[in-house]
C-alpha cells in the first residue's frame, strides 16, 4: 500500500543528497538575489506550483514550497491534472505511505473518509501510481514539511467549481495547506508562449477565472480555475513569486514549456 517514486531519475534525481543539493543550490540563490526579502516570511494557505523535470522548474516550484514551509501545516493536499489516465471527476489516493527519495509521506486516509462523506471521490489505483503533476510536488513537501500527511487528489474531466467546494471546505482547517500543481503553456516559441502565460499570470493576480478562458493553456486549468475561485470567495491574497520557461535553463527559445509559482494567504 504504497505509492512507489514512478518518476524518480527521471523528472528529478533518484538520491535526497542530489535533490538536497539543488534545493541548497536554488535557496542561495534567492538569499543572494531576492531583493524584497519579506516575502519569505509569508505564511500561505495554498500555491501553485509547477511539476516539470526540476532542471527547468524546480527553482520556480522550491520558491513556493520554501514560503509554504512557514505554514508548519500538519496537513498538505496535492491537488493535480492526470496526463496518462482518463478519469471522470476526481480521485483521491487509498494508499497508506508516499515514497520519496529523502523517505515516505504518510497519506492520512482518515482525513480522506471524512472529505469522502461530503464529495465524490474516486479512486483510480493506476492514475495514482504513475501521475508526475502530484509526485513532483512530495520530495519539496518531504523537505520543508517533513512530519506533514499528505492528500493526493488527481483530476480529469472535473467542473472546477465542485473542487472549489471541496478547497474551501479543506482550509476551513487550518492545519491544512493546498499545492495546486500547473504549468503553462507547451511547445510555443519563448515570445508566443510569453503572451500565452501573461494571460494567465494576469488572471491569477486578479483572481478572475473568466480571465484564463481567453489563451491561458496550462495543463491544471481546472485546479487554478477552483483555486482562484476560492480566493476571491475568502478574499485571500494572491502574489506571484517566480515566472520562467524551459529556456532560462535549456537556451532553446524554438519550443518552450512556461512555469508559474504563486502564493495565496
Amino acid at each position: 500500500m504504497k505509492r512507489l517514486a514512478g518518476v524518480r531519475g527521471e523528472f528529478y534525481p533518484k538520491s535526497c543528497s542530489e535533490i538536497k543539493k539543488m534545493i541548497n543550490g536554488w535557496n542561495k540563490i534567492v538569499d543572494e538575489k531576492l531583493t524584497e526579502k519579506s516575502v519569505l516570511k509569508e505564511i500561505p494557505r495554498a500555491i501553485i506550483s509547477p511539476h516539470a523535470g526540476y532542471i527547468y522548474s524546480g527553482f520556480t516550484a522550491n520558491f513556493a514550497h520554501r514560503l509554504l514551509a512557514n505554514s508548519k501545516a500538519k496537513r498538505v493536499i496535492v491537488i493535480g491534472p492526470s496526463h496518462r489516465v482518463h478519469i471522470n471527476g476526481m480521485s483521491g489516493s487509498e494508499m497508506k505511505l508516499y515514497e520519496t527519495p529523502c523517505g515516505d509521506l504518510e497519506i492520512d486516509g482518515d482525513y480522506l473518509k471524512l472529505i469522502k462523506k461530503s464529495f465524490p471521490i474516486e479512486f483510480s489505483k493506476k492514475a495514482h501510481s504513475v501521475e508526475h503533476s502530484t509526485e513532483t510536488q512530495m520530495p519539496f513537501i518531504k523537505h520543508y514539511l517533513p512530519n506533514a500527511k499528505i492528500i493526493e487528489f488527481i483530476y480529469g474531466n472535473a467542473d472546477y467549481r465542485k473542487i472549489a467546494k471541496l478547497i474551501s471546505e479543506i482550509l476551513k482547517d487550518k492545519n491544512n495547506v493546498v499545492v495546486i500543481s500547473t504549468d503553462l503553456s507547451h511547445f510555443y516559441t519563448q515570445e508566443n508562449a510569453k503572451k500565452l502565460d501573461n494571460i494567465c499570470l494576469n488572471a491569477i493576480l486578479k483572481k478572475d477565472v473568466s480571465m484564463l478562458e481567453h489563451g491561458c493553456e496550462a495543463c491544471g486549468i481546472i485546479g487554478v480555475k477552483a483555486m482562484l475561485e476560492v480566493a476571491k470567495s475568502l478574499n485571500m491574497r494572491v502574489d506571484l513569486l517566480d515566472y520562467r520557461t524551459s529556456a532560462d535553463a535549456s537556451g532553446d527559445r524554438s519550443s518552450v514549456v512556461g512555469y508559474v509559482s504563486a502564493y495565496l494567504k
